[in-house]
């Protein structure tokens, strides 16, 4: 099961290896997302999000409107409770106007933006 905290010490958290050693899969972050593979697949109860014209959107930027995203054709995003799972079936590229693209290799990954704290209250950090 995900949880929202500590996730860097979970051992389903990592990178991934195939049987002879071999990297297969590792975290990527582009800006405020990071995309975390792990072995974990989508519970029962995850709703699939809908694809905003032909992309999945992983994050929009609050103040310039870019966001990050890939083609919806080789991945799916799914969300509950507070997580969210990025199911990706062919390698992909991971777009945002902003940053470099990268290219995301098949796999689970977990979803994570990163947060700020600010007196008012922890937010997401603004792309």
């Amino acid at each position: 099961m995900f949880h929202n905290v500590h996730i860097f010490f979970c051992p389903t958290y990592c990178p991934i290896y195939n049987k002879q050693g071999v990297l297969i899969m590792q975290p990527f972050r582009q800006g405020d997302v990071l995309l975390y593979p792990t072995r974990e697949q989508k519970p029962t109860v995850a709703k699939k999000v809908p694809s905003d014209k032909g992309r999945v959107v992983l994050a929009y930027g609050e103040v310039t409107g870019h966001a990050h995203a890939l083609t919806d054709k080789t991945c799916t995003l799914y969300a509950w409770e507070g997580n969210r799972l990025l199911e990706v079936k062919q390698p992909t590229d991971l777009n945002h106007e902003e940053h470099s693209t990268i290219t995301v290799a098949p796999g689970n990954y977990k979803i994570i933006q990163q947060k700020e704290y600010s007196p008012e209250a922890i937010r997401n950090v603004a792309d």
